[in-house]
C-alpha cells in the first residue's frame, strides 16, 4: 500500500475484513493496522472458525502487525476497525502501544471506548492512545444489524440507505428494528 493511503480507505479495508468474517460465519467485524503507509495486519473475527475467544478482529490484526514487524510493541501504527472494540481488545491495543485507533460503529453493549467502559486511556494508564470514532459508522452498524436480523429471520434494511432514507418520513435517528441489537464479537 501507498503511503498515501487514508483513513477512509483504510476503514474500508477493515470492512471487507469484516465482510469476509460474515461470509464464513462470523459477526461481521474487521480490522486492519496501518504502519509507515501500509497495511501490515489484517483481522477478522475468527471466534468460530478458531474455536477461540480470544480471536477478535483486532486481536487477529494485531498477532499479525507483530509478526510483521518482530516486535510486540507496535508504535507509530494506526488500527481500523469496523467496531468499538471490547475490553479485551482494547487492553490488548494498549498494550501493543498502538499511537492511534479509529473505529467506526459504537458498541453499545461492550464498547471499551466510552459507549459501556473507558478502558482506553483510563486516567490511571500510562499510554494514551489517539482515538478517532464514527468514520461510516452508519454502515458498520448497519451491515453488523443486517447480520443479527438475517441471523434472527428477519429481513435487513437496505445496505444502501441515505441519512434521510434511513430517518424515515417522521424523521429521527434511522434506527430501525435490530440496531439495539448490536453486540459486540462473541
Amino acid at each position: 500500500m501507498s503511503t498515501s493511503m487514508t483513513d477512509l480507505s483504510c476503514l474500508r479495508a477493515a470492512i471487507a475484513e469484516a465482510q469476509a468474517a460474515e461470509a464464513a460465519g462470523e459477526v461481521p467485524v474487521g480490522a486492519v493496522i496501518l504502519h509507515n503507509g501500509e497495511i501490515i495486519g489484517r483481522g477478522q473475527n475468527r471466534v468460530l472458525r478458531d474455536s477461540d475467544p480470544t480471536a477478535h478482529a483486532e486481536v487477529v490484526a494485531l498477532r499479525e502487525a507483530g509478526r510483521h514487524l518482530a516486535n510486540y510493541r507496535l508504535e507509530d501504527c494506526t488500527l481500523y476497525a469496523t467496531l468499538e472494540p471490547c475490553a479485551m481488545c482494547a487492553g490488548a491495543i494498549l498494550h501493543a502501544r498502538i499511537a492511534r485507533l479509529v473505529y467506526a460503529a459504537s458498541d453499545p453493549k461492550a464498547g471499551a471506548c466510552g459507549s459501556v467502559l473507558a478502558v482506553m486511556n483510563h486516567p490511571q494508564l500510562n499510554h494514551k492512545v489517539e482515538v478517532a470514532p464514527g468514520l461510516l459508522a452508519e454502515e458498520c452498524s448497519r451491515m453488523l444489524s443486517n447480520f443479527f436480523l438475517e441471523r434472527r429471520g428477519k429481513k435487513p434494511s437496505s445496505p444502501h440507505l441515505t441519512n434521510q432514507q434511513a430517518a424515515g418520513p417522521e424523521g429521527g435517528d434511522g434506527n430501525k428494528e435490530g440496531n439495539e441489537e448490536m453486540v459486540s464479537e462473541s
